[in-house]
């Protein structure tokens, strides 16, 4: 399960700023995550609650936006939306499909105390 080496990515990101701004603790963490990033959500949340006990993060509301997919279609030559990685093109039936967006996840705020 990769979930676990996410939190814990999550919360390596948020302790390093936590060094440079100096504050005491997180109240809730806000997420985009990219639909084509194959980030399990229910395990994502389960892994940051367990590996945030005991740090900054303790008992931190996880907010989780989900970014849409987006691929390029070789044969429309256009930027399509995309629900899973394997999908035709709802255009022209192209198969498959070149993703373009929506792989990233990134921590976009923090609230803190």
């Amino acid at each position: 399960m990769h979930e676990v080496s996410l939190a814990e990515g999550v919360l390596n990101v948020i302790e390093d700023y936590q060094r440079k701004e100096g504050f005491a603790s997180v109240r809730r963490v806000r997420l985009e995550i990219g639909r084509m990033a194959d980030v399990e959500i229910k395990a994502l949340r389960f892994c940051f609650e367990s590996v945030a006990r005991g740090r900054v993060a303790d008992g931190a509301t996880l907010e989780i936006v989900e970014v849409p997919g987006q691929g390029w279609c070789v044969a429309c030559r256009r930027a399509v939306p995309m629900q899973a990685r394997f999908d035709c093109c709802p255009e022209c039936g192209n198969f498959p499909l070149q993703v373009s967006a929506g792989t990233e996840m990134r921590v976009c705020e923090l609230e803190v105390d």
